[in-house]
């Protein structure tokens, strides 16, 4: 259950961002999760919720996991989506998105002083 430390690891960098600024709240994580990263968002954002309930920094922290398509790119020029095999010239082509799971924003709330 992979899941589970992804979930803690964006609980971890999250938290570590706002103490860093002080913040009183975290409201809002963005994070891009590709498509090939074998990972189920609606598990992470389960398991999220399970981690941060009884933090008083994220009192109702919305975790938003946006879905990232795959890209490749082959040697011959070939840009596309096609993940096995180049339909220009039958290489394997390069993934170049699609793989990765990134903490894009994390909105947070300060006190103004």
């Amino acid at each position: 259950m992979h899941e589970y430390s992804i979930a803690y690891d964006i609980y971890t960098t999250a938290r570590r961002a706002a103490v860093e600024n002080n913040a009183k709240e975290v409201k809002r994580i963005s994070v891009n999760v590709g498509r090939m990263a074998m990972v189920n968002p609606e598990q992470v954002e389960f398991l999220f919720n399970v981690i941060i309930e009884d933090d008083p920094l994220f009192p109702a922290t919305e975790l938003s996991c946006q879905n990232v398509d795959v890209r490749t790119r082959c040697s011959c020029g070939y840009e596309g989506d096609e993940r096995f095999v180049c339909p220009q010239c039958g290489k394997l082509p390069e993934i170049v998105a699609g793989m990765e799971i990134v903490v894009t924003n994390i909105e947070i709330e300060v006190d103004e002083e």
